[in-house]
């Protein structure tokens, strides 16, 4: 089975899919959920350089085509935070 390999939408490096964070918007609700659920994905990696220029550039909203919460970023940066 070939290996699955997603892009980072901030620093575009291409990588194993587990190796990113996934940013969910559901279907047909439009609601935006992390690492689960059917939708439209983003993925982002697990640094803090891709998670602030996403959150300052709204790189997030616009691939997602969505309104991304400030909760998910909050998250975001707590998983930051016990990653360190």
């Amino acid at each position: 089975m070939k290996p699955n390999y997603r892009r980072c939408i901030s620093c575009r490096k291409l990588a194993l899919k587990q190796d990113f964070w996934r940013i969910v918007r559901l279907y047909p609700s439009y609601e935006v959920k992390l690492d689960q659920g059917m939708g439209r994905s983003a993925y982002l990696c697990p640094q803090e350089s891709c998670l602030d220029n996403a959150s300052k550039k709204n790189r997030l909203g616009r691939v997602l085509k969505a309104t991304v919460p400030k909760s998910i970023y909050e998250s975001l940066w707590e998983r930051l935070a016990l990653e360190d």
